[in-house]
């Protein structure tokens, strides 16, 4: 059986997110939001992959998972399935972080989008300037790129 046969079976006894973050065909995947297993100790990195192997699940406001999430209940059960509590809205959230500079952001830390002083909207950093979020009525838990300047991040504690 060659690597690339052995793919869907590890797909499926790993979940996507773990399967994506193995080796394959000799060599490791690459991608924002999957990290390695050494990377993966932290809370941080934790609550990342749980976001990223939420992939494809719907937005339903007030939905708090496991198969349905809105912005901040995808961050709330990524970071509590990681051993990490916050409150229930994006704003709260915030509040209870520790506030870091775009320049300190590291995988797992949470990207607040504001307009003013008001925080309407959170997802899970990434690396290379992209999110995983559970958007808005009508989308799904994906990755995508930070689209506006107008943001801050938050160090879960």
């Amino acid at each position: 059986m060659t690597a690339l046969n052995r793919v869907p079976s590890l797909l499926s006894r790993a979940g996507t997110a773990s399967a994506l973050t193995i080796a394959a065909v000799g060599g490791s995947i690459a991608a924002p939001g999957l990290v390695s297993d050494a990377a993966a100790a932290t809370p941080a990195t934790k609550a990342l992959q749980i976001a990223a192997s939420k992939k494809g699940s719907p937005y339903k406001y007030g939905a708090e998972g496991p198969r349905r999430f809105d912005c901040s209940g995808l961050t709330l059960y990524s970071f509590k399935k990681a051993g990490k509590s916050l409150p229930r809205t994006a704003a709260a959230q915030y509040n209870k972080t520790k506030h870091i500079s775009a320049g300190n952001r590291t995988l797992g830390d949470l990207v607040f989008f504001h307009s003013g002083s008001s925080v309407y909207h959170v997802g899970i950093y990434a690396g290379k300037g992209k999110i995983w979020h559970s958007p808005k009525t009508g989308e799904t838990v994906k990755l995508e790129k930070i689209w506006t300047k107008s943001v801050w991040y938050g160090r879960v504690r």
